[in-house]
């Protein structure tokens, strides 16, 4: 598995979109989710898949009309990223909150 090496802004959107559909879902309903587009979704999920954190399939034949789609899904990697990452910028944080009030009462 290749490490991810920078989790940006538009990454943790799309590993919380990811998250919160809580089953293999689409680029459309990640970006639907996320707010952000087809060229910045495609490219981090295939970034995110290359490192382990994501896999992906194509969806079985079904009644619904349209091309297939590709699902993708968070591994328990990506999960386990995903929380890192949100614990660090909560980190982050309260820090910058507790610098501003030391700031303050300075």
């Amino acid at each position: 598995m290749a490490a991810i090496k920078r989790v940006t802004t538009t990454t943790l959107k799309v590993l919380q979109a990811l998250h919160e559909a809580g089953e293999p879902t689409w680029g459309v309903r990640i970006m639907q989710t996320s707010g952000l587009l087809s060229g910045t979704v495609y490219q981090i999920l295939e970034r995110l898949e290359r490192g382990g954190l994501v896999t992906s399939e194509w969806e079985a034949d079904s009644d619904r009309r349209g091309p297939r789609r590709r699902l993708y899904q968070l591994t328990e990697t990506g999960e386990e990223a995903l929380n890192h990452v949100r614990a660090i910028r909560e980190g982050v944080e309260a820090a910058k909150a507790l610098a501003k009030a030391q700031a303050g009462l300075a």
